[in-house]
């Protein structure tokens, strides 16, 4: 009776658990169809690919998120140890601000804190003239990166992300933005600074920032990046987590106006554990692989040696097959040079195209000519 009993028990707790376990997957997929966000967006970190979207190539306002550039252009173009002369105009910049005066000098290292940890306004204006000379120029240079990296329905009309006619972006965008953003280190250690000291250079006047991004406390593994509101845009969010082999980058703009401050932590949370309890990290090429030597036409050789040298890993659903397809030429012309592009492996993903893999040549082959066909004809008749 009582192993009956016991087992009786197991039973019910094993049905409890799954019922539950479903009950949790279930919830992940009804919860990213309700959120706050007018656009919002999830992709896979390490390689750009959509996860979900909901309106996620609308242009609109973005707010502070514009800063996530600001910060890239003057860590790529500026130098740190530089000394920043804040100008009227850059005093004069509304809240939220540092409150830096005008004749004050800083360096530029510094103010990059300010700008991430506090998102002063002020002090991107006078990042932006002192990195690309005025505020106009150093906006064209943020415009132009972001087109570089793919942001194409990116435009930038202020450093500091208030609102202005022609200042845009889409989820999309800012998605791509972020993930270029969190590869430097420094933008990285920089966004995850909890909090920061530097005094002004010349009246050595003391001042201390803090992080006011909460979703780094919010879930394991959180990263930044930045947050954002003005009266046009509402409350937007660039947000990152990285825990074990799954990387998820997630934007929501527009998510809600006061007094709903915590409805963009809401969204992001609720993104996030989608991609989290719905996506799996696999790999799809582990390591170089060697393909059959192509066959070599008017070649000093036969043949000549080829591989694919590409490592490639996705985020994947269960439900998702990945199916792969080489597209080589049966035969390639002489001269051939090493390490040349001569074919594709093609990456399906449900039976749309992911990826195309380059294949290339391992070594270089001549062309036959004159000489080399006299030394065959010689070798033949003194054999």
């Amino acid at each position: 009776m009582k192993s009956f009993y016991n087992r009786t028990v197991k039973i019910v707790i094993a049905i409890l658990l799954i019922i539950v376990s479903l009950n949790h997957i279930i919830l992940a997929e009804e919860d990213i169809t309700n959120l706050y966000a007018h656009a919002a967006i999830l992709i896979d970190g390490n390689n750009g690919r959509i996860l979900w979207e909901n309106n996620g190539m609308e242009q609109r306002s973005m707010a502070s998120t514009t800063k996530i550039m600001t910060a890239m252009i003057a860590l790529e173009y500026g130098n740190l140890e530089e000394e920043v002369v804040v100008s009227k105009k850059a005093s004069l910049a509304p809240e939220v601000k540092l409150h830096i005066r005008e004749g004050e000098k800083y360096k530029l290292g510094d103010l990059l804190y300010a700008l991430m940890l506090e998102s002063s306004n002020d002090v991107a204006i006078a990042i932006a003239e002192h990195v690309g000379g005025s505020v106009e120029d150093f906006c064209e240079m943020m415009t132009v990166k972001a087109h570089t990296i793919g942001a194409v329905n990116t435009s930038y009309k202020t450093p500091n992300g208030l609102d202005a006619e022609g200042h845009f972006s889409t989820a999309y965008d800012l998605a791509l933005i972020a993930r270029y953003a969190l590869e430097n280190d420094e933008f990285r250690a920089l966004i995850n600074t909890r909090q920061k000291e530097f005094f002004e250079l010349t009246n050595n006047r003391h001042i201390m920032v803090h992080n006011k991004n909460a979703f780094l406390d919010m879930m394991d593994g959180a990263i930044g990046v930045k947050t954002g509101f003005t009266n046009q845009a509402g409350y937007c969010f660039v947000g990152a987590v990285e825990k074990d082999d799954q990387y998820f980058i997630s934007v929501v703009l527009a998510a809600g106006w006061p007094p709903h401050r915590s409805y963009k932590w809401q969204d992001t949370r609720k993104i996030m554990a989608y991609g989290i309890h719905n996506y799996e990290y696999k790999e799809i090429i582990e390591e170089k692989i060697m393909i059959e030597p192509l066959n070599v036409i008017d070649g000093k050789e036969e043949k000549v040696k080829v591989e694919l040298n590409h490592q490639l890993g996705l985020l994947l659903k269960e439900e998702e097959i990945v199916n792969q397809k080489l597209v080589v030429p049966t035969s390639i012309s002489a001269p051939i040079q090493e390490n040349v592009t001569i074919g594709y492996l093609n990456v399906y993903i449900d039976n749309e195209l992911y990826a195309m893999l380059p294949v290339k040549t391992v070594e270089a082959v001549e062309k036959i000519d004159f000489r080399f066909c006299l030394d065959i004809i010689l070798e033949m008749f003194l054999l």
